[in-house]
């Protein structure tokens, strides 16, 4: 039987062990591994940009990881970048239900141990979608369908994949996901768990709800490119802002009708229409 976080008293010392100095510690190591995450892939997007045969940082390695030369890249090297990037990407949407969680700590709920095995939950929810990402990125270059920057080069590919992101921005399964994803103090009252692994549980199921709803803005890296530091910081903004309860209920439509308009577009360049 699990314990509502907010029913009941606590001693003030447990209700105390974020107060203060502690609670920026906690905030502190999640920052740094977010923003190591975005220095690795600054890294890797860098070593990938340096001439051909070049043998700074291992160039030729990280290229080949972008797109995926085949016989260089394998699965695990591809599925660590979309490892590292879905961390450091979805990590920050995800900052108000990191920090509600951390605020019921003062009504007794949670720990620091619980924090992390929150993030650790979520985390690994998104290290199910970079298999399957890697997994397709992998099929895409084998069938020669991937540009050497990681965009898609079959016709209407890319079309296909901005209208596919436009539509599922009006599905009621995205509308679904959002609302939790909105409301992360109801999402905690309704699936609250005791302890670290009820906290690590947790952590995988709103990590579930947050691929329910970001995964086809994520897609869009064959689009924009799959190492592409410009399209992940603006899609990172989007999905952050997407989430904030006021900003977020003004942004979906309107995202929906600019990949949608974007898709047809590319899609009558394609046909010589425009």
């Amino acid at each position: 039987m699990t314990a509502h976080p907010l029913s009941g008293q606590r001693s003030a010392a447990r209700g105390s062990r974020f107060a203060g100095g502690g609670r920026a510690t906690l905030w502190l190591g999640f920052f740094a591994l977010v923003l190591g995450a975005w220095g690795v892939l600054m890294w890797v997007s860098a070593a990938a940009q340096l001439p051909p045969g070049s043998e700074v940082f291992g160039a030729d390695y990280w290229r080949s990881i972008c797109a995926v030369s085949p016989g260089i890249a394998g699965f695990p090297a591809v599925f660590g970048m979309w490892a590292v990037m879905s961390a450091a990407m979805m990590a920050p949407t995800a900052l108000p239900a990191f920090r509600t969680y951390l605020d019921l700590g003062y009504a007794g709920a949670g720990s620091s141990a619980g924090f992390w095995a929150l993030i650790a939950g979520y985390v690994l929810a998104w290290m199910g979608f970079s298999v399957l990402a890697a997994a397709l990125q992998l099929g895409l270059a084998s069938a020669g369908w991937l540009r050497p920057d990681g965009v898609l080069l079959a016709p209407g590919a890319s079309a296909g994949l901005l209208v596919l992101a436009g539509l599922y921005q009006l599905s009621p399964a995205k509308a679904a996901c959002l609302s939790k994803c909105r409301a992360p103090l109801t999402f905690f009252v309704a699936n609250w768990r005791e302890g670290t692994a009820g906290a690590a549980a947790m952590g995988l199921r709103l990590g579930l709800v947050c691929v329910g709803c970001c995964w086809a803005l994520m897609l869009l890296a064959f689009v924009g490119g799959t190492m592409n530091l410009a399209f992940m910081g603006l899609a990172t903004l989007v999905m952050v802002l997407e989430k904030l309860p006021d900003v977020g209920r003004l942004l979906t439509r309107p995202l929906a009708a600019v990949l949608i308009v974007a898709g047809l577009m590319d899609a009558l360049r394609l046909t010589n229409v425009i």
